[in-house]
């Protein structure tokens, strides 16, 4: 770009876990039984670090060693099969710090897949009854640590955040070059993100835009909230980002959607189109997904298809963001 943003962001300071760029794979025989002519999935569930994921993309900015100059533990918070408690538990363990992890839910006898991981990465985990208890308790907790000694640095849930959504506009960078890279460009390109912190979609929503390429639209599959709050917060992280990287251009806001429909009981609770969407995408294409994120993306992604909003000509890409995990749990 001729403003120099891309300068910036590839000039970013960050800590290199993730193993760039993952793949974007055909997904032929999928696309054969749906009827559709361009499917492609976007690999990020190889980035590498702790099994992977969209967090490590994040973490990557968020973990950047100017920002732990004399952190000695981290702190965050999440579901107890958080993919980014994962995440950031691994990378406390990597770069030599303590960590705290402060999750809903009971705690488990016997801790299977992420939860298992959690507790492998040596992370002291508190537990609290419910979502609404994570915050508070995640402040004190950091308030305990600095009155013991520690300089802890609390990373949000999720790593949604400005910085940490700058991961996803290197993502978008990628991806479109990627994309450039098969052929003839076609009139759109549709992607499903899975969303709920919603700072991957802000990430891809900022990189399209600050790319100048409409022809990309996006679609976030909500794992739990409302599609207005999911476009609210997508919003407000792009614009955040957008200031640190000194992007003065518009948001290609329009060219965002949301599907809500796929939520069911709530977030990790799974549903019929969910199962189905696992079971087709492991028969088919031998992708595992997890039924928190990608398995309600999928069926989203499956429920788009089936419907009148494809058009014969689009390139659909599903963006896979790992968690696999918890299947195990």
């Amino acid at each position: 770009m001729g403003d120099g943003t891309l300068e910036r962001l590839a000039s970013w300071e960050r800590e290199e876990f993730a193993a760039l760029p993952t793949r974007l794979l055909p997904m032929p025989r999928m696309a054969a039984s749906l009827g559709a002519s361009d499917l492609w999935v976007k690999m990020d569930a190889e980035t590498g670090f702790a099994l992977g994921g969209n967090k490590v993309r994040k973490l990557e900015f968020e973990l950047a060693p100017s920002r732990l100059d004399g952190v000695t533990h981290l702190l965050t918070a999440g579901g107890p099969q958080s993919n980014h408690c994962r995440v950031t538990a691994a990378a406390a363990a990597r770069l030599g710090l303590g960590c705290t992890l402060v999750l809903s839910g009971p705690e488990p006898v016997h801790p299977t897949g992420n939860a298992l991981l959690h507790r492998l990465f040596n992370a002291d985990v508190v537990t609290v009854a419910d979502r609404a208890e994570r915050t508070p308790r995640m402040e004190a907790v950091a308030e305990a640590l600095a009155q013991a000694g520690e300089r802890p640095l609390v990373v949000p849930i999720g790593a949604s955040t400005g910085l940490g959504c700058l991961g996803y506009v290197r993502a978008a960078v990628e991806l479109v070059e990627q994309l450039d890279a098969i052929g003839p460009r076609p009139p759109r390109t549709v992607v499903f993100v899975p969303t709920s912190s919603c700072g991957t979609l802000a990430g891809l929503l900022l990189g399209m835009s600050i790319l100048g390429r409409p022809d990309v639209a996006l679609i976030g599959v909500s794992a739990d909230a409302p599609a207005d709050e999911l476009m609210a917060a997508t919003k407000q992280i792009a614009r955040d980002g957008a200031r640190l990287l000194a992007w003065e251009g518009d948001l290609f806001a329009d060219d965002v959607a949301f599907v809500d429909t796929q939520v069911g009981d709530g977030y990790g609770v799974s549903t019929p189109a969910s199962l189905e969407a696992i079971a087709l995408f492991g028969q088919s294409e031998g992708l595992v997904l997890d039924p928190t994120y990608t398995a309600k993306a999928a069926a989203g992604m499956l429920e788009w298809l089936s419907g009148d909003h494809a058009k014969p000509e689009d390139r659909v890409v599903f963006l896979h963001t790992g968690g696999h995990p918890g299947l195990l749990a």
